[in-house]
């Protein structure tokens, strides 16, 4: 178990070497609505903030002409621009069978959701990644699309958010491993999946700046509880019962990102179940990384584990501190 410790320090350590920060998803979103026979309106939402100097621009088939397009505007922490389009050199179908895409994914290390809708009330929806920057609209649309698309989106998102990862992070040196571990990450599960499925299906509303901050303050409450010594009160006896309640605030926050994405109306229930099977998916799968690891590494550092043990506390309740500075100046702002 302290090597289970050390190995979260170094992960931190590294983590702070590029930049200590948390990363909230915001994938790209490509909304294409059919308004008329032949005419399209686009929406293009992608992330004010880049790690490339190339841009995310969408794509289109090129004989479609632009009749009218707005100036950007910056929503939360996106960019959205919008243009109609006028498609009648493609024939009478369409976009149907016409390629969409989006340039630079490569470079950004980003992906983008594609969301078609059509008069005759088709939907399809597609993520692009850096192995598949284009989508070919197809005649039908299935269920099994939705369910891959949205599993990858909830599995990317547990993977590329940092503050999420930290959490469960530290409930897996709360508890270490056996049916502790088990019944903790259950709870953890319960927790945001009953906030993520309310807020998405609309049945409360939420102040996402407080509840960001929230999230911070829950990774702070984990780090000093690892900080005691007295380990034998309730919380420690029974951790699901913390893992479950802060479970509820990143739900909202799963829920957060599955808005910024949206989801098909014709399929809003296997839409939210995959997206939540994608984020157990990706959770579990970080979980069996860090247990691997550290049973290579756990005798090479046993010389210096006593040394080392105190390291990824500190770090854990350094980041989390100062995400509750900034996020609680934001929802202050806010």
């Amino acid at each position: 178990m302290k090597s289970l410790h050390i190995l979260l320090g170094l992960l931190l350590g590294f983590s702070l070497a590029q930049g200590a920060h948390a990363h909230r998803f915001a994938p790209s979103l490509l909304n294409v609505q059919e308004i008329a026979p032949q005419q399209y309106n686009v929406v293009w939402k992608t992330p004010a903030q880049g790690v490339s100097n190339i841009p995310l621009r969408p794509l289109w088939p090129e004989t479609c002409t632009v009749t009218n397009a707005s100036e950007p505007q910056l929503e939360d922490t996106g960019v959205v621009t919008s243009w109609q389009l006028q498609c009648e050199q493609i024939g009478e179908e369409g976009l149907v069978g016409q390629t969409l895409g989006v340039s630079g994914l490569g470079a950004n290390q980003a992906s983008a959701m594609v969301m078609v809708s059509l008069l005759d009330g088709r939907q399809y929806q597609q993520v692009l990644s850096t192995e598949q920057a284009e989508f070919v609209i197809p005649a039908e649309s299935t269920a099994g699309d939705v369910a891959g698309n949205y599993t990858w989106l909830g599995m990317e998102h547990i993977w590329g958010g940092f503050d999420h990862l930290l959490f469960v992070f530290g409930l897996l040196l709360l508890v270490g491993g056996g049916t502790r571990l088990l019944w903790t990450i259950t709870a953890f599960t319960l927790g945001h999946s009953i906030t993520l499925s309310l807020v998405t299906l609309g049945f409360f509303d939420y102040p996402v700046a407080l509840v960001e901050f929230a999230i911070a303050l829950s990774i702070f409450i984990l780090a000093v509880e690892l900080t005691r010594t007295a380990k034998h009160d309730m919380l420690w006896r029974n951790p699901w019962w913390l893992a479950g309640g802060f479970g509820l605030l990143h739900g909202m926050g799963f829920a957060g990102a599955l808005a910024e994405t949206g989801l098909p109306q014709d399929n809003v229930p296997l839409a939210l179940l995959f997206f939540n099977v994608g984020i157990e998916v990706g959770q579990i799968a970080f979980i069996a990384v860090v247990l691997a690891i550290w049973f290579v590494i756990r005798k090479p550092l046993q010389p210096w584990q006593d040394r080392l043990l105190p390291v990824p506390i500190y770090i854990l309740g350094s980041l989390s501190a100062m995400w509750c500075i900034e996020r609680g100046l934001a929802a202050l702002a806010a």
